[in-house]
C-alpha cells in the first residue's frame, strides 16, 4: 500500500517535462529585396579578410541569407570569396563580389591596393588576437598559471609584452627563426607539422600562417602600445529577431576614432549565454532553437567586448494581455508580448499561501492557517497576508540566516562569540527594518571588537584589502572582479588597474587581537596599492569612478561606504533588487544574480531599471519593496504551464518549482510530523532557521546543501535535487522516527475521534497546505479500507506526502 500511495502521487524524485510546442513561421509570396553589409570593401593588408552579411527584405520582414546565398568573384585573381561570404584579398586591383539568392542578385565592389608594401604587422593588434582565437592563451592551455610544456602566455593576451618575450626570447629564441621564418617552431606547432598537444590551429596555406610568418620575417618586433583614443568594437547586427531554427551570421568590426573600420570577425571570440535559445559557432554563425526567449551573444576581441541580443519569439498563437496590478506586470507583459508567450493563470489561494509563507518567513503554514485563508472570501486577503508575514518574528529569523550565509558568519573563523554577536546584529537590523543602504553602510565602516554586537567580524573574515574588495564588489554591487586580479576581465571592462584601485579603498584597516573581545577592527590611514605589472601606485577609487580626495589621515572606508550606497551608484540598487527578485522568482533578471556585466544583460532591462528606481524612491525600505514584488500578478502566477510558455525559463511567464532550502525543509518536516528537531546542545523548540551555528553537525544539512560560508556567493547553497536527498527522505532513520513517533502527528490523528476523511484532510492541510482532491480522497480511503491498523495507514499517508515533489518544492 505504501508503494501504491507513493507512485500515485507526484514523487519528489520525479520531474515532469512539458511537451515542446510546434512552432510555425509564416512565408510571404512577395519577391525579396537583397542588401549587403558592407556595401563595398577595401583591402590594404594581404592577410586580412572581411565578412559580408546578406539580407532579404520582404513584406517588412528582414531575414539573414548570408549562409544560403551563393557567391562568386568576377576576378578571383584579385579577390576570393567562400561559401559563407568571407572575402580575402589576392592582389591589387578592382573587382566585384556577385551575390545570388533565387531570382535576386546584387554586387559588392572590392578595391585592393598596397598589398606589395603593407604596413608592418602589429604584434599587439594582429598576432595576439590569433593566439586568443586559437585558445593558445586560454586558462586550459598556455595561459594557465604554470603554462603548458614550458611555454607560458598571459591569459587572454592581457600582457602583450610578456607574450612577446615568451615567444621571441625564451628558450633561447627557438620558437622563431628570423633567418628562415617559414621554418619557425611557432608555425610548425600551429600547423601540427611538429607534434603539438593542442593539435592543429591553422593550415599552412591560411591567412593566420601568412600573417605570423610575415611578422617573423619583419623581425618579430613588439610595437609600442597604442595611446590616445581607443578603438570601438562593433557587432552587426546588435539585435536580431529569429524564427524557430532561424540563423544569423555576425560581423565584427573595430572602428577607429577617425571613423574607419576593419573587419575582425575571423579573430573575434563568440559565446552564447543561452545555448538553449540560440547558440553560436567559432565564426559567429548564430543558430536559434525552438525554445522562445532571449539570448546574448558575447563577442570578445583584444580586451574589448560587445553583444548581440537575439530574440526568439514564439510564432504561433496570439498574445492576450492579462490584468495588471503594478508596474512589474506591465513590464513583464511587455516582454512576453514581444516573445508572443502567454503567461499562466493566477494561482489558487492554497498555492499562494504556501508559496508566500515559505518565501517570506521560511515557515510552512499550519493546517488552521491554511483552512482559514482558503475559506476567507475577502478580496484583499492576499495583500493582508503579505503584510502580516513581513511583521512576523520568523521574517527576521529566516532572513538573518540568509544574510549570515552571505556575510560569512563562520564560527570557525570569527569564533563562536563573534558568530553570536554578528548574528544578533543582523537580526536586530532586520527586525527593525533598517533601510538597506544604512545596513550596508554600517558594514562597510564597521570597527571595534568582533565579539560586540556589530558587523565588525566581516573584516575579520575578509582579512586583507583584496579579499574585502572582491567580497564587497560581488555581494553589494553584483560585480565579480576576481578575474581582473591577474588579467583583463575576459567579458567585461575591468582590468588590473580597476581591481587594485578598488582594493586600495580597503587598505585603511588594522586588526588586533583582543583576549576579551576576540579581535578589534581599527581604522587607520590607507595607502594606494601597487600595480603588479607596472610597479606604479594605483589611485584608490570605486569601480568605474574618479579617485576621491581623501581627508588627511582619514579612513578610506567612509568614502567607500558613501560611494557604494549612493542612489547614484550604478550597481548598488540594481544588485539588491536583482537579489531579492531572484529569491522570490527563482531566477535573477541578471543571472547569475551577482554577475553584472555588459555581456550578461538582464533578461528584462526595463524591469530591472524600474525595480532599482522603485527601491531608491522607497529609501531602500526592503519590506515595502518586497510588498511590491509579492502583490504583483507575476509573483502570483501558477506553476502550471500552458502551450505557449512550457519552454520559457527566463521571462517569468509562470512560477518556478524551487527546492526548499535545507533548514526550511527540516523545519517543515518537523512541523508536519509534529516532532521538533533536537539540535545538539540546543533546547528543544529551536527551529533550523534560528540556528546561528553554521558548523552544527547534521547529516540532513549536509545532504540538502547547507552552505559552508566560504564565499559570499549564493551559489554555495545546494539547490539542485539529488538521488541522495530523495533516498534520505524515504529511508533515513531520522525521517521514519518523526513519522512513527508516539507523540507525533500520525499518532495524534490515529488516536483521535476524527473520521477518515477529516484525518486525510488534516494531513493534506498540514503538509501540502491544501484540501485533498476527490480522487486523492478516494485513494486514501482505500488505504484505510485495506488495513485495520489505523496507526500504520496514517503513518503511511504522512510518509507518502512528505516524499511528494509538492512538499519538497515551493511552487
Amino acid at each position: 500500500m505504501l508503494l501504491k500511495l507513493l507512485l500515485s502521487l507526484s514523487c519528489f524524485a520525479i520531474v515532469a517535462f512539458g511537451v515542446p510546442e510546434q512552432l510555425l513561421a509564416s512565408d510571404s509570396n512577395a519577391a525579396p529585396s537583397l542588401t549587403a553589409t558592407p556595401r563595398q570593401l577595401t583591402f590594404t593588408v594581404p592577410e586580412s579578410s572581411s565578412q559580408i552579411l546578406v539580407w532579404a527584405t520582404s513584406a517588412g520582414r528582414t531575414v539573414d541569407l548570408t549562409h544560403s546565398a551563393s557567391y562568386s568573384s568576377q576576378d578571383p585573381s584579385v579577390a576570393r570569396v567562400n561559401e559563407r561570404g568571407q572575402v580575402v584579398p589576392v592582389a591589387d586591383g578592382q573587382t566585384e563580389i556577385v551575390i545570388q539568392s533565387g531570382e535576386a542578385s546584387l554586387t559588392v565592389p572590392v578595391s585592393i591596393q598596397g598589398l606589395g608594401q603593407p604596413a608592418p604587422i602589429s604584434f599587439r593588434n594582429e598576432i595576439v588576437p590569433i593566439l586568443s582565437k586559437a585558445s593558445c592563451n586560454s586558462g586550459g592551455c598556455h595561459g594557465k598559471a604554470e603554462g603548458q610544456n614550458g611555454f607560458k602566455l598571459s591569459v587572454f593576451g592581457y600582457d602583450p609584452a610578456f607574450d612577446h618575450q615568451s615567444i621571441v626570447l625564451q628558450s633561447r629564441g627557438r620558437r622563431v627563426n628570423l633567418a628562415a621564418p617559414e621554418k619557425s617552431l611557432l608555425l610548425a606547432k600551429g600547423t601540427a607539422t611538429t607534434p603539438h598537444g593542442g593539435g592543429q590551429k591553422f593550415s599552412s596555406d591560411s591567412r593566420w600562417h601568412a600573417r605570423i610568418q610575415r611578422w617573423i620575417a619583419e623581425g618579430a618586433k613588439l610595437d609600442a602600445p597604442q595611446t590616445g583614443s581607443v578603438e570601438t568594437l562593433i557587432v552587426t547586427p546588435s539585435e536580431v529577431v529569429l524564427a524557430p531554427q532561424g540563423q544569423q551570421q555576425l560581423r565584427v568590426t573595430l572602428r577607429s576614432p577617425d571613423g574607419t573600420e576593419r573587419c575582425v570577425t575571423a579573430e573575434a571570440d563568440f559565446q552564447s549565454n543561452q545555448d538553449s535559445i540560440a547558440g553560436v559557432d567559432h565564426d559567429g554563425f548564430v543558430q536559434a532553437t525552438d525554445v522562445p526567449g532571449e539570448a546574448a551573444i558575447l563577442v570578445r576581441y583584444l580586451g574589448q567586448v560587445a553583444t548581440c541580443r537575439v530574440v526568439r519569439p514564439r510564432m504561433a498563437g496570439e498574445f492576450t494581455r492579462p490584468p495588471e496590478i503594478n508596474f512589474i506586470d506591465t513590464l513583464v507583459w511587455n516582454k512576453l508580448d514581444q516573445l508572443n508567450v502567454s503567461p499562466s493563470e493566477i494561482c489558487d489561494d492554497a498555492t499562494f499561501l504556501r508559496r508566500v509563507s515559505l518565501d517570506v518567513i521560511g515557515t510552512l503554514p499550519t493546517a488552521e492557517e491554511a483552512r482559514d485563508f482558503i475559506k476567507d472570501t475577502s478580496p484583499d486577503k492576499r495583500q493582508r497576508l503579505i503584510e502580516r508575514l513581513l511583521q512576523r518574528p520568523e521574517y527576521a529569523d529566516y532572513w538573518t540566516q540568509r544574510w549570515s550565509d552571505l556575510l560569512r558568519v563562520d564560527k570557525d573563523v570569527i569564533e563562536p562569540q563573534g558568530a553570536v554577536a554578528m548574528t544578533n546584529w543582523i537580526h536586530d537590523q532586520l527586525a527593525r527594518n533598517v533601510p538597506y543602504d544604512e545596513f550596508v553602510h554600517a558594514i562597510l565602516i564597521a570597527k571595534g571588537p568582533t565579539w560586540g554586537k556589530s558587523p565588525s567580524a566581516f573584516f575579520q573574515v575578509q582579512k586583507d584589502p583584496e579579499m574585502a574588495a572582491r567580497a564587497v564588489s560581488q555581494l553589494f554591487l553584483g560585480v565579480r572582479i576576481e578575474c581582473a586580479q591577474c588579467h583583463h576581465h575576459p567579458f567585461e571592462r575591468w582590468d588590473q588597474s580597476d581591481y587594485y584601485a578598488f582594493a586600495g579603498m580597503f587598505t585603511g584597516i588594522d586588526r588586533k587581537k583582543d583576549p576579551r573581545n576576540g579581535m578589534k577592527i581599527i581604522s587607520i590611514p590607507g595607502k594606494d596599492l601597487t600595480h603588479p605589472r607596472t610597479g606604479e601606485p594605483v589611485a584608490a577609487a570605486g569601480l568605474g569612478s574618479v579617485p576621491p580626495d581623501f581627508p588627511e589621515g582619514a579612513s578610506r572606508r567612509g568614502e567607500l561606504a558613501d560611494w557604494a550606497t549612493s542612489p547614484e551608484n550604478p550597481y548598488f540598487a540594481k544588485s539588491i533588487a536583482n537579489r531579492l527578485w531572484a529569491h522570490y522568482f527563482a531566477r535573477g533578471l541578471v543571472d547569475p544574480l551577482d554577475d553584472f556585466r555588459a555581456t550578461n544583460p538582464a533578461s528584462n532591462e526595463p524591469l530591472l531599471d524600474a525595480l532599482a528606481n522603485h527601491l531608491i524612491e522607497m529609501d531602500f525600505d526592503i519590506r515595502k519593496f518586497t510588498t511590491t514584488l509579492l502583490t504583483s500578478r507575476v509573483y502570483q502566477l501558477s506553476a502550471v504551464t500552458n502551450e505557449s510558455n512550457a519552454l520559457d525559463n527566463q521571462n517569468f511567464s509562470h512560477a518556478a518549482w524551487k527546492p526548499l532550502p535545507a533548514e526550511v525543509l527540516l523545519d517543515a518536516i518537523s512541523q508536519a510530523t509534529g516532532v521538533p528537531e533536537q539540535f545538539n546542545g540546543w533546547p528543544v523548540g529551536y527551529r533550523a532557521i534560528q540556528i546561528w551555528d553554521n558548523k552544527l553537525p547534521s547529516h540532513f544539512f549536509d545532504v540538502f546543501g547547507r552552505p559552508s560560508r566560504l564565499t559570499v556567493c549564493f551559489c554555495e547553497r545546494g539547490v539542485e535535487p539529488s538521488i541522495a536527498q530523495a533516498l534520505h527522505l524515504m529511508n533515513s532513520a531520522e525521517t521514519m522516527d518523526k513519522v512513527m513517533n508516539r507523540r507525533g502527528r500520525a499518532a495524534e490523528l490515529a488516536n483521535s475521534s476524527l473520521s477518515v476523511d477529516d484525518m486525510i484532510t488534516k494531513l493534506y492541510l498540514t503538509t501540502l497546505t491544501r484540501f485533498p482532491s476527490e480522487q486523492e480522497l478516494v485513494l486514501m480511503r482505500s488505504a484505510f479500507e485495506e488495513s485495520k491498523d489505523r496507526h500504520e495507514v496514517t503513518e503511511d499517508i504522512l510518509w507518502t506526502l512528505l516524499n511528494t515533489r509538492e512538499f519538497v518544492f515551493n511552487h
